[in-house]
């Protein structure tokens, strides 16, 4: 799937470190949107203020970071989201409404980790095809659950970003 290779090669030329779970997070965010994330929009919003209160360093990542194929959803990396302007309002409400009004398609989640296997043993990711289609062969098992970021990647890379329908935040 020429996407799925696309948006692993942009991602590990951003984040060389990436594990096989922040792929997997990745997939089933471009798939599933943050629905998973959102029990209750007054906790969303709470937890996106402590987070936004907590950031240290200068943005690295875009503010807007396409990740499904047709575009409409995006990363929204707080960091870049904060010094561009934004605010946690607008992105709150973004999140909130995605979560609420974004199809998840778990066919097309498992459409995602089908190839990657292929995908492995063509190079284009640096895990061995055996690695990736048993880990990923477990998570078809347990139905595709919602797993969080790698230590690895969290201690490197320090996310910190929403899920959201480009439409709900604009691209600018």
């Amino acid at each position: 799937m020429k996407f799925i290779s696309q948006l692993l090669t942009a991602h590990l030329q951003r984040y060389p470190r990436l594990q096989l779970e922040d792929i997997y997070k990745l997939l089933h965010q471009a798939a599933m949107g943050p629905e998973h994330a959102v029990e209750n929009a007054v906790v969303a919003r709470e937890r996106l203020i402590a987070e936004a209160q907590q950031l240290s360093g200068r943005p690295a990542d875009p503010r807007i970071d396409p990740i499904s194929p047709d575009g409409r959803l995006a990363r929204v990396h707080l960091r870049a989201y904060l010094e561009g302007g934004g605010t946690i309002d607008e992105l709150a409400t973004a999140f909130v409404n995605t979560a609420q009004n974004y199809p998840a398609a778990p066919d097309k989640l498992a459409k995602f980790c089908g190839c990657l296997g292929d995908l492995a043993a063509a190079g284009g990711i640096p895990f061995e095809r055996d690695a990736v289609e048993t880990f990923f062969g477990d998570l078809a098992a347990r139905g595709y659950p919602a797993i969080r970021h790698s230590l690895t990647y969290r201690e490197l890379y320090q996310p910190a970003y929403r899920v959201v329908a480009v439409e709900y935040i604009g691209a600018n």
